[in-house]
């Protein structure tokens, strides 16, 4: 069985802020706007790979989040969320997959308080400090670069990882990382194989534990990624080219017919 780990935001779906054309339909509603689109072309390249695959979206975003967004395809089976913290069959929560999430950041514990604290008292923060059940923190900062540095100088970088994208800024313990998400998930479904695609710095982790992988090109320039993650350049839309390109190996590949439910 082919496991198909895929980031959201920037890698599948792209904000309303973000130029795609106007062949495009909308997968998310946040307070009756329109905020989250996908092109159509990805939309029908996602249907033909699911059909093969156990596509499983692979999101920082929180369970809430999560539940905005449809891709047109029904509840995928599988999604993990949180980071990877959180996994998801169907709509509900997997108990067991949280606590052992938290048994696996456990080291971490005091850095984290050390964290939220920092946060709480950094003079550019401009949003509340959320703690996300216990797994990460996240604010927004009118100077994140600053408040990601000081955070960075003031944490012990063996318990907790600090990144910054856009305004937003996070506090993520060790061990909290798509990349041992990936690794569990695999053992958890007994897959064969793992594609994985994603654009940020969460995704790296994923994107190494992966047999096969598709980064922009930009995040390569960032990132020395091992032979295995393919580079795409920036010249079409990411998500198309993406799924383009893993439609293109699955017809070569063996193996790919949906086995797991």
């Amino acid at each position: 069985m082919i496991i198909f780990h895929a980031d959201l935001d920037n890698t599948l779906i792209y904000s309303y802020k973000h130029e795609i054309g106007e062949e495009k339909r909308n997968v998310e509603v946040y307070k009756d706007r329109e905020i989250s689109f996908m092109t159509e072309k990805s939309s029908s390249l996602l249907k033909l790979i699911r059909e093969r695959v156990c596509f499983v979206p692979t999101t920082t975003r929180t369970e809430e989040q999560y539940g905005r967004i449809d891709l047109g395809l029904g509840v995928p089976d599988y999604a993990l969320v949180c980071n990877g913290g959180i996994l998801l069959k169907g709509t509900d929560e997997v108990s067991e997959w949280y606590e052992e999430s938290l048994g696996v950041i456990e080291n971490s514990r005091e850095e984290f308080l050390r964290a939220f604290r920092i946060l709480q008292e950094d003079p550019f923060r401009n949003f509340e400090v959320r703690n996300i059940r216990d797994l990460f923190l996240f604010t927004k900062s009118r100077m994140p670069a600053e408040t990601a540095e000081r955070m960075k100088r003031e944490l012990n970088p063996a318990f907790m990882g600090v990144f910054s994208n856009g305004n937003k800024v996070y506090a993520v313990p060790k061990g909290l990382d798509k990349g041992h998400a990936v690794r569990r998930f695999r053992d958890y479904i007994k897959a064969d194989m793992v594609i994985a695609a994603g654009d940020s710095e969460f995704d790296i982790p994923m994107l190494e534990e992966a047999d096969m992988a598709y980064a922009p090109e930009e995040l390569r320039k960032r990132h020395n990624f091992s032979a295995h993650v393919t580079e795409i350049s920036a010249d079409r839309i990411f998500s198309d080219v993406l799924l383009e390109k893993i439609l293109e190996k699955l017809s070569v590949l063996p193996g790919g017919t949906v086995s797991y439910k």
